[in-house]
């Protein structure tokens, strides 16, 4: 699996973040996250102030400027390997930009991960999630229940008005972005449905490790 760049797609509540972290340490990738790269790249100085003050009042960044940064990430000594394309990208127009800059490099993305799980099980995985604030453990009132002597917080954003929210702006995004990568030949549709282990056992079978 050396050289391969992945997408990596999945609503909120799928179990991508989890996945993620087992994908990158088996196949020795960074995860790049768009996110984070933004946020070195301001640490270290890199963003002009239009681009800062856009960050810090919620606005967008250019997505040109997006791919420069993501290009320069891609040729530090880790990513020599490939990458784990993660929340990026979000739209055709980006998909289209990501290829144009990897070509130029002689590289392409591989493979794009879509993990599939119903909405009414999301919303189900996320509204009864809680955490105990004494030890950060995160329970589920239906699957995982909490010990009787926990001391359970249950975040604000985890209501189901907010989750029908996430999960809909996830398919806005990807309404399109899926389509592309299928066109393209490269897309595997992975069931997320099922513990941890079964769902790896299924991303690695459809990557071929």
């Amino acid at each position: 699996m050396g050289g391969k760049n992945i997408v990596f797609m999945g609503p909120p509540g799928a179990g991508k973040g989890t996945q993620a972290k087992i994908l990158t340490e088996k196949l020795n990738v960074p995860q790049l996250s768009t996110g984070d790269i933004l946020r070195a790249s301001k640490a270290a100085g890199k963003l002009a102030p239009e681009l800062i003050k856009a960050m810090d009042s919620g606005g967008l960044v250019p997505d040109e400027v997006v791919i420069g940064l993501i290009d320069d990430r891609m040729q530090q000594p880790d990513a020599v390997n490939g990458a784990l394309f993660d929340g990026f990208p979000r739209t055709v127009v980006q998909a289209e930009a990501l290829n144009a800059m990897l070509s130029k490099r002689g590289k392409r993305i591989d493979v794009a991960i879509a993990i599939e799980v119903d909405p009414s099980l999301l919303i189900e995985r996320t509204v009864l999630r809680r955490t105990d604030k004494r030890t950060g453990q995160i329970y589920h009132l239906k699957y995982n229940p909490p010990p009787p002597d926990a001391e359970l917080v249950h975040r604000a954003d985890d209501t189901e008005v907010a989750v029908k929210k996430r999960l809909d702006a996830y398919a806005r995004d990807t309404s399109a972005v899926i389509p592309f990568y299928e066109k393209e030949g490269v897309l595997k549709r992975v069931d997320g449905v099922g513990d941890v282990g079964e769902v790896t056992k299924r991303i690695f079978a459809a990557l071929g490790v």
